[in-house]
């Protein structure tokens, strides 16, 4: 077990699927790659069958399949599916930010504020490598403040399903980080305006724009 992995939680069924999960959405372990229970099971010091829980939970997040004689493989996802993914998380984000300038407290709306301007101040020391995880951050933190109940959660599953490789990350192309940052800042105002169909429109804007610039890459 390397340092950077998580720690077991609650179980070492929940552990295995709590590293296999960041590793696949993170793109170390690539599409195609097969999962073999018992390599993993050595890797992370636990025994084969809590391996075997966790990959049955990868097969229903849709991120692995079985097939005959090969095992568990994770899946390899095309263009169809990025186009897809951006699109749905356009429609949730955005649904997200328009509950949220309706229900957004004063001290709600000061965390994003202070979570923007490290992002800024990062992106000044040149510190990029930083932002893909901030900005997660930023978008999921503002759905669970529009929709706490659900929406939260299915943001969350909807971006786990979609592997995005460090280094395709938008925030590592400087050309990029500007335009990124200001739409935070314009769904901020829109949040603090309580304009919920203007924070909506920048937030699906934004998501959009990822996505070009992911197909373009």
């Amino acid at each position: 077990m390397s340092a950077s992995e998580p720690r077991p939680p609650m179980s070492k069924a929940e552990y295995v699927y709590t590293v296999l999960l960041e590793e696949i959405r993170s793109s170390r372990i690539p599409g195609g790659t097969a999962l073999r229970a018992g390599e993993v099971a050595k890797r992370l010091g636990v025994s084969v069958t809590p391996v075997r829980e966790a990959l049955r939970r990868l097969e229903k997040d849709r991120l692995i399949s079985y097939e005959a004689h090969h095992g568990a493989t994770v899946i390899d996802l095309g263009d169809e599916a990025l186009a897809e993914y951006y699109g749905l998380r356009a429609v949730v984000e955005g649904l997200g930010a328009r509950l949220a300038a309706s229900r957004i407290t004063p001290a709600e709306l000061a965390e994003l504020r202070e979570l923007h301007a490290a992002m800024a101040e990062d992106a000044a020391r040149g510190r990029n490598e930083r932002l893909g995880e901030q900005s997660r951050r930023f978008h999921l933190r503002i759905v669970d403040i529009g929709g706490p109940a659900f929406l939260g959660a299915h943001a969350r599953s909807v971006r786990n399903s979609f592997p995005v490789p460090a280094e395709a990350s938008l925030w590592l192309d400087e050309t990029q980080v500007r335009a990124q940052l200001e739409a935070h800042e314009g769904i901020l105002a829109a949040l603090e305006a309580g304009d919920g169909e203007r924070a909506e429109r920048v937030m699906i804007e934004h998501v959009r724009n990822a996505g070009d610039y992911r197909q373009r890459h």
